[in-house]
């Protein structure tokens, strides 16, 4: 069951009419997840030791913890204004950053409620503590023990309470409800709903610069340059698989070029490089058995061959190989046909 709604409410309603109340939707999530970790800490410590369960005080506890918010909350704006001229001095004091404030007062309950056993002991820094606590947390989020929406009515109201210098929240009153309507439609703190598809995101206008920086559904330009629009959630995965201007090295690597280029350029680099590539090749083929000088020349003569298309069109060391292979047989067989031809020829002479 959770906290009646009126338990909630620290400003009487007459008082919010033409009074805007938005509150940094941001911080009102982070301090409303500070409750429920706060509540479980206090249930436990309170049950330390004793025949009960954390959750056979916890109606009773969520309602003196709300309660010890509110008016510490109300206590630390009253002290502040309770400065008179010295308002502006103490709002100096008290700028604490709103949930580092609030975490102290939920710190302060949750101590308060420790039992003897917990004094005595080394409970409190004991490990099967914390795994107590977290359980305890899981256990009411799953029964919505404290749901979401309360908390963060509770939030707001906190943040109202402490944000003395008002840079989380809008606090601006109005004459009439004419200006109030106009004022809900330019409020900084207003909340936005994200317009990309796909995110459900809620937050005040003052983030809505921030969200669109980060918003994983947001469209943007590749990072790489490509002319492919991607989500941002998809973009590492477009950017070291699909992306043709991701870094490829030569697929002729590994015999000796060790050039980087983008993918798209793998048929203009095996192009261009066909000649240096021929050679790699070459040395890998007849290792020791020729020199640098007759690798180069039979480069030239498979470049002279009439089958130079379809070197170009090797773009890997196997198939650039098996070309080579083949078209240096080629060439050996003509050799061989050319001495036959050049021996026959002598030995017609002889005859003769």
């Amino acid at each position: 069951m959770d906290v009646p709604e009126s338990d909630c409410g620290f400003v009487k309603e007459s008082d919010l009419l033409f009074h805007c109340n938005q509150c940094d939707k941001e911080l009102v999530r982070k301090i409303a997840q500070l409750l429920l970790p706060g509540l479980a800490t206090a249930c436990v410590d309170n049950t330390t030791g004793l025949f009960k369960s954390p959750a056979s005080v916890a109606v009773v506890m969520r309602k003196e913890m709300v309660d010890y918010l509110r008016q510490t909350s109300q206590m630390y704006f009253t002290e502040a204004v309770g400065q008179g001229d010295d308002i502006a001095n103490m709002v100096e004091e008290f700028s604490d950053e709103p949930t580092e404030i609030i975490s102290g007062f939920v710190d302060d309950f949750a101590s308060s409620k420790w039992n003897l056993f917990s004094h005595v002991s080394a409970w409190l820094s004991s490990e099967s503590r914390e795994d107590k606590i977290d359980d305890f947390v899981q256990e009411m989020e799953t029964n919505v023990f404290w749901s979401t929406d309360r908390r963060e009515a509770i939030a707001e109201i906190l943040i109202r309470n402490v944000d003395l210098k008002r840079a989380f929240h809008c606090s601006t009153k109005f004459d009439s409800a004419q200006q109030f309507a106009e004022h809900e439609t330019q409020c900084s703190f207003r909340i936005l709903g994200c317009t990309n598809k796909g995110c459900k995101t809620k937050f005040s206008a003052i983030h809505a610069e921030k969200h669109n920086s980060e918003c994983p559904f947001k469209v943007i330009p590749c990072e790489q340059k490509c002319s492919e629009r991607i989500v941002r959630h998809d973009m590492d995965r477009h950017c070291i698989t699909i992306c043709p201007m991701k870094l490829v090295n030569c697929p002729f690597y590994q015999v000796g070029c060790h050039s980087a280029f983008p993918q798209c350029n793998l048929e203009k680099h095996c192009s261009e490089c066909l000649r240096s590539h021929l050679l790699y090749v070459l040395q890998v083929l007849h290792k020791q058995e020729a020199s640098v000088e007759e690798l180069r020349r039979r480069v030239q003569l498979l470049e002279k061959s009439h089958t130079l298309s379809e070197l170009s069109e090797a773009v890997d060391v196997r198939s650039l190989t098996l070309v080579v292979k083949e078209q240096e047989a080629k060439m050996k067989k003509l050799e061989r046909d050319l001495s036959n031809v050049r021996d026959n020829q002598k030995l017609a002479k002889n005859v003769k």
